[in-house]
């Protein structure tokens, strides 16, 4: 069976490391691209390639000693703490392999774990990455790479990974039994990311962001102090922050195309007489607007204040 036959919609990726597989391994590479679009499974299908398939059902297991996974750690900002990664990763790292030829340390969220700010353990895995042992694979996955030191990606090959047509999302929605009716709005939203569209399908979750998003365009555009702070907190509290500004900038986009005469995008069908509405601001200032909330996820992913982050960021859509 082919290790990498599950894996949908990547044929530049996946020819990339079949290849690898069948030649010569690169002691490190980092898989560029967005969650929920196949990184860690090809990076497990790679490890299986070369191992050999009949340590396929213990490498899905986990229990492959030549296959490890490190998630970044649950709390404070989660990158891996340079005494675990010394102790546990790289002491690791320096025995092995074990049984198989070929050892795989993956890191799903390497830009999490190793992030530029917080240098220490970045460094140590630098170190690492310049003298690689023979038959030890790191593979980093990130969909943020720029927060990984310049000198970790140049030693790293690079493999990069596209966001999933629509009808491979819909498609995995219905394996994963979601009804028809949900599919849509949260292939929509989704962009193209099975992870994603599997939460936006949980309990409307879609039709939810898309409510909140026109509720901030229409507190930004009637300027009035009380209903900035009210939705700035709201959105402070949301369960999922990221995909709610993700998706308010989604909309802003649209508003921009709509601005400009072009045809919006199927994610926001339902609000077309919405974004008629917000188009009279213009696509330069739409434009403006999505680049705040870029600005601002930037800032949180750096450990914001939430609720300061989204005052601001109201106030900032009032005076665009």
């Amino acid at each position: 069976m082919d290790p990498f036959g599950s894996i949908e919609a990547q044929d530049a990726a996946l020819t990339t490391l079949r290849n690898a597989a069948a030649s010569r391994l690169a002691s490190s590479y980092l898989f560029e691209g967005p969650s929920g679009i196949g990184k860690e499974l090809s990076a497990i299908a790679l490890a299986k390639a070369v191992i050999g398939p009949d340590a396929a059902a213990r490498i899905d297991a986990q229990n492959h000693p030549d296959v490890r996974v490190f998630e970044p750690r649950e709390d404070g900002k989660r990158n891996i703490k340079v005494d675990f990664l010394r102790d546990e990763i790289l002491k690791y790292a320096e025995f092995a392999p074990f049984e198989a030829r070929d050892a795989f340390l993956i890191f799903p969220q390497a830009d999490v774990s190793f992030p530029a700010e917080i240098p220490g353990s970045a460094n140590a895995l630098l170190k690492t990455l310049e003298e690689p042992r023979k038959g030890v694979h790191f593979i980093l996955l990130a969909e943020r790479p720029d927060r990984l030191l310049p000198t970790i990606r140049s030693r790293c090959q690079r493999v990069r990974f596209r966001r999933l047509p629509d009808p491979v999302v819909t498609s995995i929605l219905a394996r994963h039994e979601v009804p028809e009716a949900d599919r849509a709005a949260a292939v929509a939203l989704a962009d193209g990311r099975a992870d994603r569209a599997l939460t936006l399908a949980q309990e409307s979750r879609a039709t939810e962001l898309l409510d909140l998003a026109l509720r901030v365009d229409d507190a930004a555009s009637k300027n009035r102090p009380g209903a900035l702070l009210n939705i700035a907190e709201e959105l402070a509290k949301h369960a999922d922050l990221e995909l709610a500004l993700t998706t308010l900038a989604m909309y802003y986009r649209d508003v921009a195309c709509v601005a400009v005469g072009l045809p919006a995008n199927a994610k926001f069908l339902s609000a077309q007489e919405e974004l008629s509405r917000s188009a009279r601001i213009g696509a330069a200032r739409a434009t403006e607007r999505v680049a705040a909330i870029l600005e601002v996820q930037e800032s949180l992913l750096a450990n914001a204040n939430k609720q300061t982050a989204m005052d601001g960021l109201m106030y900032r859509l009032r005076s665009i």
